[in-house]
C-alpha cells in the first residue's frame, strides 16, 4: 500500500509509516507548493492514498467530485497530538486496503470510513 503525505501532514507520521514498511512519498519532495488539485492528481497518478490534515480535500472530493485513490483526513486537536503517530500506524495496519478509494476521517478514538468514492 502506498501513501502520499500532503505538506500539512506531520512528518513524524511519514517516518513511522516508513519504519512500519509502508511506501510513503511526500508532496514536499515531489511537488512542493502544489495546489490541492495538483496534489490529488499526483496521488491518483502514483496510485497513492493521500494523508492530510487539510480539510479542503473533503470539499474537493465531495463538492467538486475529484477522483482520488483515497484520502485519510487527520483531525487531531493539539491536546491529543501526542497519540497521533501511533494511532495512524495502528489504523493503517488495522484497515489496510479498506482505506483505498474511500474518504477516511481519523479523530482521537474514532475512525470513519466513508463509502467508496467513484472515479
Amino acid at each position: 500500500m502506498k501513501f502520499l503525505a500532503d505538506e500539512s501532514c506531520d512528518f513524524a507520521i511519514v517516518r513511522a509509516l516508513r519504519v512500519a514498511g509502508y511506501d510513503v512519498a511526500t508532496v514536499v519532495d515531489l511537488s512542493p507548493r502544489a495546489t490541492d488539485a495538483e496534489v490529488m492528481a499526483l496521488a491518483v497518478r502514483e496510485s497513492r492514498v493521500l494523508l492530510t490534515e487539510d480539510r479542503d480535500f473533503g470539499q474537493l472530493v465531495y463538492a467538486y467530485g475529484r477522483s482520488v485513490q483515497g484520502v485519510v483526513f487527520l483531525r487531531y486537536p493539539f491536546s491529543a497530538r501526542r497519540r497521533l503517530v501511533q494511532d495512524v500506524v495502528r489504523i493503517v495496519r488495522q484497515f489496510g486496503r479498506k482505506l483505498e478509494g474511500c474518504f477516511v476521517v481519523v479523530q482521537p478514538g474514532r475512525v470513519r470510513v466513508g463509502k467508496p468514492l467513484k472515479d
